[in-house]
């Protein structure tokens, strides 16, 4: 039995509610400088895949602010 994938050693240590409300791009150049290697910023409604992907940090941007973040 292979063991499973901690997904919290493979990002960066980050509280993602600390992006909740910020603008959009402040929010992208912040994870860039925490280690993100991925940013990725969805409008409202997008249809995007779930795969997960680690050092991938997703923001859902309405009206220009963060509404929603997640891993993957």
């Amino acid at each position: 039995m292979e063991p499973q994938a901690n997904f919290s050693d493979s990002n960066p240590h980050d509280d993602l509610d600390a992006y909740l409300g910020l603008a959009g791009q402040t929010a992208e150049d912040q994870a860039r400088e925490r280690g993100w290697t991925t940013v990725r910023t969805l409008p409202p409604g997008a249809v995007v895949t779930m795969e997960y992907q680690a050092g991938r940090i997703n923001f859902m941007v309405d009206a220009g602010r963060v509404r929603r973040c997640w891993l993957g």
